[in-house]
């Protein structure tokens, strides 16, 4: 629309410029041509300065946003959370008169995310514990042992990433662990 007002503009000021200064008679035709020529610079010259104008670059974008402040969640702690129960394991009581006496062993360590743990250097296994503790997870002492503590901790960690199906076989035990030392 701006772009047929302002062509329109210039025809009718060339025309007003060429009709006030000589009769159409007085013109020989190389001068109607010359005339017609600049008629037409003038209007390709306001057809490129319109599309200059319409493509010109986009205003640049900042290199900084502010950031958007969130309201922090409260979310409710999920109950479903595996606990620690020794198993009763039958099996012969050291220093029994030998019967079938029952003792109590803990089925945390025998399972693969234990046999996993253990097979880390001693050092390893002081990081992995720190690390949950920085996480939030362990409260138990930094003893690089497996116990009850540091399998609901490394449950709880694999849990939070969705994990948890990978602690049961042991490349998935060892990526949870690396995860922790990495």
């Amino acid at each position: 629309m701006l772009l047929r007002s302002r062509i329109a503009a210039s025809l009718t000021a060339v025309t007003i410029a060429l009709g006030s200064t000589a009769p159409a008679e007085a013109l020989g035709r190389n001068e109607r041509n010359f005339l017609k020529g600049i008629a037409a610079a003038l209007i390709v010259g306001a057809i490129v300065n319109e599309g200059r104008k319409s493509h010109a670059a986009p205003a640049p974008q900042p290199l900084y946003r502010e950031p958007v402040y969130r309201q922090p969640t409260y979310r409710e702690p999920q109950r479903q959370q595996p606990t620690y129960q020794p198993q009763r394991k039958p099996g012969r009581i050291i220093g029994s008169s030998g019967g079938n006496a029952s003792q109590y062993g803990s089925g945390v360590n025998n399972t693969t995310a234990a046999r996993v743990f253990n097979s880390y250097s001693q050092m390893e296994r002081f990081r992995i514990q720190r690390q949950l503790a920085a996480f939030g997870y362990y409260s138990g002492s930094i003893d690089g042992s497996f116990g009850p503590r540091t399998y609901q901790a490394i449950y709880q960690f694999a849990l939070a990433g969705g994990k948890q199906e990978a602690l049961s076989n042991t490349s998935g035990a060892y990526q949870v662990y690396d995860a922790l030392l990495g």
